[in-house]
């Protein structure tokens, strides 16, 4: 099987049939070779049900110079619903959606789109910008066999809807489209993220934030938003909510995860990789500055991206009351521009007294996003 996007075909390997022999290294990046477990992504290698471990094997089932499509192949390997979770491209590594991958996996056969570190990208595979992100989201799509469910979180709930309008006339549309604290349209209830990122100009960032990686490195002479950056901003997140009593500050004393002990919350929130500059740029240009998705501006090699156009995919949106990152309505706004969607194919979900981390990670996660997740693909499978 293949697909074929951005000008590059990519051979997808076959599903792997039994259980197989489980290798882990949690630290390390994945093997390039697709069908590989050698190392690790996100971390996952048993998973506890029944009284009893179950193996999960993780797959790299198409590499590609910027990104990775991971499977996990969990033992018992009987039939469920397929689900594939976009990883947001924003600095932070896709380790953090180990506690979301970990509540989905039991009653679901995940995949999981991840990003690689730029400053590890040679330049010579040239520029990576927004719409190259579309563009891995829908090889993705194309390249699990049969439709499936996907999910969008966070800076991926434009990709994971933009890919999902493109393919809307398409055998890889999917069955329903999950967006959990996304920024679709950032006029809306603006937060402090959105109203500072809005008052300098492109250049500012191109001259005093960009920087250009290394001789040291693999992807020297490349320009990125760098992962030193990322973590001074972290911080400064984190001391703001240490004065707010914020979420975020909550989760470092005490953390709500699945396994803290293994996994703990702080080691991946300030575990982070440079992201290219092309794509941090475009980001700030397209969903701060200009709202393109919601105002019709978006579009991707010329065609527009038509929300409208999404007829037979089911659409749910999860919004926290306290997210100070996504405000209140850039994700539920989906609705209004998935015009062509039924009433009956529609949900919402308001979590109270939660901000956006707790969407995805921790006992709010698991008590009161997933279990609604779960319902819906059960109802639009």
């Amino acid at each position: 099987m293949s697909s074929i996007a951005h000008g590059v075909r990519i051979e997808v390997s076959d599903r792997r049939q039994g259980v197989p022999v489980l290798q882990h290294d949690q630290g390390g990046p994945a093997s390039s070779r697709p069908g590989s477990a050698e190392k690790t992504v996100i971390g996952l290698d048993e998973l506890s049900r029944g009284g009893g471990l179950l193996r999960i094997r993780e797959e790299v089932v198409v590499d590609r110079p910027f990104g990775r499509l991971l499977h996990f192949d969990l033992e018992g390997n009987r039939p469920r619903p397929r689900v594939l979770i976009v990883s947001p491209l924003s600095g932070m590594r896709s380790g953090m959606l180990h506690d979301m991958i970990m509540g989905i996996l039991p009653g679901h056969d995940v995949y999981c789109l991840t990003w690689k570190d730029a400053g590890d990208v040679p330049v010579d595979e040239g520029p990576f910008g927004l719409e190259d992100n579309i563009a891995y989201a829908i090889d993705a799509l194309n390249s699990i066999e049969g439709r499936l469910h996907v999910i969008g979180l966070c800076q991926s709930a434009l990709p994971a809807l933009a890919a999902t309008a493109l393919v809307a006339g398409d055998s890889a549309r999917p069955f329903s489209l999950t967006l959990i604290g996304g920024k679709l349209d950032t006029r809306i209830n603006p937060t402090r993220m959105d109203t500072l990122t809005r008052r300098w100009p492109l250049e500012w960032y191109r001259n005093f934030v960009v920087t250009t990686v290394p001789d040291y490195r693999i992807g020297r002479g490349r320009r990125v938003y760098s992962a030193n950056t990322e973590v001074m901003m972290l911080w400064a997140y984190l001391l703001r909510n240490f004065w707010s009593g914020g979420e975020l500050f909550g989760k470092v004393l005490r953390d709500d995860g699945a396994d803290p002990i293994q996994h703990p919350f702080v080691n991946s929130f300030f575990s982070v990789g440079d992201v290219p500059a092309e794509f941090y740029v475009d980001t700030v240009a397209q969903v701060f500055h200009n709202s393109a998705l919601a105002t019709g501006q978006l579009a991707w090699r010329g065609t527009r991206i038509a929300p409208e156009n999404i007829l037979d995919t089911a659409l749910f949106t999860v919004e926290g009351e306290l997210d100070d990152i996504s405000g209140l309505g850039q994700t539920r706004v989906a609705h209004d521009l998935c015009t062509g969607i039924p009433a009956g194919h529609r949900a919402s979900f308001l979590c109270p007294n939660v901000g956006q981390l707790g969407l995805f990670y921790g006992s709010v996660w698991r008590r009161e996003v997933l279990p609604r997740f779960a319902d819906f693909v059960r109802q639009h499978g």
